[in-house]
């Protein structure tokens, strides 16, 4: 059922470039060159490959933290202020690690990024589970606070020493994700997160855990009433969706801008909501997706150079994707996506087994 539902994320994306090559013959431009400009910009070599690969990386952590997230049924659109928190915490710890052994500081720099990020996620968690305030409206507002924050600290306490500049001291250098085949920006980042993805399709699929927070996203009614703590359980989710968002912040600190920076995130947290949907909440294959959508973004520019098309023509066919898999085809995600029920059980109404049996 799982090849099938990312076969027809595939046909989605298909009649999506179909679609935009209809526009473009409207347009009076040459399908075959704007999309070989795409191609080219994305893959054409190795320094534009790696490029692509660092452009996926946030999206692959981003995407990790929403698919967890949507698999309880929580809407989490608060991905790209858990990445600026991860980040910030990041950013903050990195320049006083001078001294530690490598190891130990690149680690430290991720293990403040993921609880910098599992606070952010965990704050709309326990006001979902103890206030019942709609997660949609607390994510995107902690959205704002935390670019707000960011604005704040690299304009005062962390601003670097000189105060020319809105950004942070760098960190040390002992804390930074090594690049590899230089001049490139190829880093372990991506590798990372392929290891997370692996273990977020275990931890979901292959433990308790994780069957009762699928549960949960099934049917919050039945998980309660066969014993599941959902109001603890909603806490954890977005914690640990938060914390995986934060590691993604603190690898872009670590691996590509070595400080923090005002415009941190270009709205990542946003796009990884289009890769978790195209690659329909499945771990494993948000790390192809993620590819696919860092492709798309890095190819834009090279497109616009070439073929002269403005690049937002690549979120045109984002969304059209979208739509498309949407319209012709959400069971493999609508169960998931639908609002939390948190309404009490009537009088004499016993949930069954069966009620649980898809998660």
């Amino acid at each position: 059922m799982r090849r099938d539902a990312s076969v027809r994320s595939l046909i989605a994306i298909g009649l999506a470039c179909a679609l935009v090559t209809f526009g473009l013959f409207a347009l009076g431009a040459s399908p075959g060159v704007v999309f070989a400009a795409l191609a080219e910009g994305a893959f054409g070599n190795w320094l534009a490959f790696t490029d692509t690969l660092v452009k996926a990386t946030p999206l692959l952590f981003c995407g990790l933290a929403i698919a967890i997230a949507f698999e309880a049924s929580l809407w989490n659109i608060g991905a790209d202020g858990q990445l600026i928190a991860g980040a910030m915490t990041a950013g903050a710890c990195g320049p006083s690690l001078s001294g530690w052994p490598h190891p130990l500081a690149v680690l430290t720099l991720l293990a403040v990024g993921l609880l910098g990020g599992a606070l952010w996620g965990g704050i709309a968690g326990w006001l979902r589970a103890r206030r019942n305030v709609n997660e949609v409206i607390s994510t995107i507002m902690l959205n704002f606070t935390a670019a707000q924050l960011l604005s704040w600290a690299v304009h005062g306490p962390l601003i670097e020493p000189t105060h020319a500049f809105p950004k942070s001291a760098p960190i040390v250098s002992g804390a930074e994700f090594q690049f590899y085949f230089a001049p490139s920006r190829l880093n372990l980042g991506m590798l990372l997160g392929g290891i997370l993805a692996v273990e977020c399709y275990y931890f979901l699929f292959h433990t308790e855990i994780g069957f009762e927070l699928r549960a949960m996203g099934r049917n919050s009614r039945a998980a309660r009433y066969f014993g599941i703590r959902t109001e603890r359980l909603t806490v954890i989710a977005m914690a640990l969706s938060g914390a995986l968002a934060g590691i993604g912040g603190a690898v872009q600190v670590a691996a590509i801008t070595h400080r923090l920076y005002e415009t941190l995130s270009p709205g990542w947290g946003y796009e990884a909501i289009a890769v978790a949907l195209v690659a329909r909440l499945n771990p494993i294959a948000i790390v192809p997706t993620a590819i696919l959508f860092g492709a798309l973004d890095n190819g834009a520019q090279a497109m616009q150079r070439s073929a002269g098309i403005s690049p937002v023509l690549v979120r045109v066919i984002q969304a059209l994707a979208i739509i498309l898999m949407l319209t012709f085809d959400s069971r493999a995600i609508r169960p998931k996506l639908k609002p939390a029920d948190d309404t009490p059980l009537s009088d004499g109404a016993k949930p069954t087994a069966g009620d649980l049996a898809d998660a």
